[in-house]
């Protein structure tokens, strides 16, 4: 085996399938039913596919020539299952309006893909490194199934290059593909696939060449570790690969604490930034699919670095680009249809859609004193740093993940209104008549005193309010959760959705401890819901409601009868929000009959 890749601490942030119990999760009630009509949950401001099954973005990047974003995704043109895996193709202007095509752009027609055109990357030059071209390299797959719990079979997947010389519009396969046949024959791997290219000023040829592009192709080595293999690449010839080594050896199912997850067996999707604080302090980070998690009570803790949960709710295969008009990295990841039977999905008509674009950077938080309950050794998902001897404080850091700003484009024909200033209590009344539609953003921000036991906001989906979404906050388990509403239906499930969260303390000049507030950011799209805590912990999930519609929202707060700090439970500092988002336009074309 080669020598792992020297690098840099690689702070590492996944987003695993979740752990289900049946048992508890699949809820009924009388008085819930669904529509006659699903196709109604098919959201607008979020990219879907025609009709028919959608998973990985791939392809993601920004054509200097035409001035358009892209994303693609893989797709099955021909039904509502995973299968016949092509790519699909959107373009954009703004990562908000987008225009779908109606037919795949590549789809498994050569012998080294017969079996699929499976995930990757774009680059915005030609194979040879010219400009006014695209490339995209994906995974060309000859034999199925593949996966991570059965015996690898080598030449099914290969690395494969397409290159478009009118914008996107059609693309044409390379003489020389495959370019790369498989993995090392040295390795014993679970899986090879998912190209991901990048720059890497941390990697180990940066003291040689400054201009070095880098490959990453996901997978482990079986009943070793899960990794990504890397590879030097040649800018001016994108087929030219040569393996370097694994970029790391976690060993199996590593598991730091639950502020971290589960680092599986096997690896997809992963990719590698560079990210880069207002103060000029840099860390590399990798965001990567975990496949093989087991339950909490079969694992044994090991040694781990710093790492985090990029989304806590049904989102997978995020992949990302570094957009050169903002000099920002972009990532948009896959949320899944998991929530439904295969037979209610097959009568929505789609399966799958992609998450609304969102900028990772590195967030550097100064003077911290303590976190809400736990000991700041205990977060795993952060980096925390003592500051100088005697004060008693730490720098510390985390991955910042925020909704992209272009995405106020949304609110042009909105509602908005605005709250401030307003103590709560456990009889949620402010803002009961400020929704109608089920298409709606809330920004809020509250101020949460020691005594508090539970904050948030309700959404109803019924004018009782008798059925309702809550957003909360649990402040004594520091855990956020997703309640939604209850369904009279077995084929659909809404669980709960949970992700820890605490609030920091800091230090001001006057030697005061003052708790940062709780920031609640949320996107909602006829059944997709987007939240965002601090800027650090998502949530993605899928509300399946009969009600096209909404009511609400409802701003509470709970106090817990041990506690009394003379101070109000809660106060809602700001609440902001828009009803009726959408772009002009729409974001997808109609389904084809």
């Amino acid at each position: 085996m080669s020598d792992p890749v020297s690098t840099r601490e690689l702070d590492m942030l996944d987003h695993e399938p979740r752990q289900k119990s049946e048992q508890s999760l699949w809820e009924t009630h009388e008085e819930k039913r669904l529509p006659r009509d699903p196709s109604q949950w098919r959201p607008s401001f979020h990219v879907t596919a025609p009709t028919g099954w959608l998973n990985d973005p791939c392809g993601l990047g920004y054509d200097p020539t035409t001035g358009l974003y892209h994303l693609c995704f893989q797709w099955n043109p021909h039904g509502n299952d995973w299968g016949n895996i092509s790519w699909g193709h959107a373009t954009s202007p703004d990562l908000v309006s987008w225009t779908t095509s109606t037919a795949p752009i590549l789809t498994p027609s050569a012998e080294y893909d017969c079996r699929g055109v499976f995930t990757g990357c774009l680059q915005a030059t030609d194979a040879s490194g010219h400009p006014g071209a695209l490339t995209i390299l994906y995974t060309s797959v000859s034999h199925l199934p593949l996966h991570h719990t059965l015996p690898y079979t080598l030449g099914s997947e290969s690395l494969s290059l397409a290159v478009s010389q009118d914008g996107g519009k059609t693309w044409q396969r390379q003489d020389c593909n495959p370019v790369l046949n498989g993995p090392p024959s040295h390795l014993n791997v679970t899986a090879w696939r998912d190209p991901f290219i990048t720059t890497w000023a941390g990697g180990p040829l940066s003291k040689h060449t400054q201009s070095a592009l880098y490959g990453f192709i996901s997978g482990g080595i079986a009943k070793k570790t899960p990794t990504v293999f890397v590879y030097t690449v040649q800018a001016t010839a994108l087929g030219k690969w040569d393996f370097i080594g694994p970029l790391v050896d976690v060993g199996l199912n590593l598991r730091p604490s639950r502020w971290s997850g589960d680092y599986g067996v096997n690896w997809e999707v992963a990719n590698l930034m560079t990210l880069t604080d207002d103060t000029g302090t840099s860390r590399d980070f990798i965001i990567m699919g975990a496949e093989g998690c087991v339950p909490l009570d079969n694992i044994s803790l090991a040694s781990y670095a710093f790492s985090g949960i990029f989304d806590h709710g049904c989102y997978y295969a995020a992949n990302s680009f570094y957009d050169p008009q903002t000099s920002q990295h972009i990532v948009c990841g896959w949320i899944t249809e998991e929530d439904l039977s295969d037979s209610l999905r097959h009568r929505q008509g789609f399966s799958g859609l992609i998450s609304l674009p969102r900028v990772v950077g590195l967030m550097t938080l100064k003077n911290v004193k303590k976190a809400r309950s736990s000991e700041l050794s205990s977060i795993t998902s952060i980096n925390a740093v003592p500051d100088a001897p005697g004060t008693g404080t730490f720098t510390i850091h985390t991955m910042k993940i925020s909704p992209d700003s272009r995405l106020t484009r949304l609110r042009q024909s909105a509602r908005e209104s605005h709250l401030a200033g307003i103590p709560l209590s456990t009889s949620p009344s402010q803002g009961a008549m400020l929704l109608g539609t089920s298409k709606w953003e809330i920004d809020a921000e509250f101020s949460v005193s020691k005594s508090c036991a539970r904050v948030g906001i309700e959404i109803l989906h019924t004018s009782d309010g008798q059925n309702c979404t809550t957003l909360s906050w649990d402040p004594r388990s520091e855990t956020f959760e997703i309640h939604r509403p209850l369904i009279d239906n077995a084929e659909v499930n809404h669980g709960y959705e949970t992700a820890p969260h605490t609030l920091f303390t800091f230090l001001n000049e006057r030697g005061e401890e003052i708790e940062e507030r709780l920031r609640v950011h949320a996107f909602f799209d006829s059944s997709v819901l987007e939240v965002f805590v601090n800027d650090r912990t998502v949530i993605s999930t899928r509300i399946y409601h009969p009600a096209d519609h909404c009511f609400g929202p409802l701003f509470f707060a709970e106090s817990d009868a041990r506690v009394d700090d003379g101070q109000a439970t809660a106060v809602l500092v700001r609440g902001s929000i828009w009803d009726g988002l959408g772009v002009r336009g729409s974001v997808n074309p109609p389904p084809r009959l």
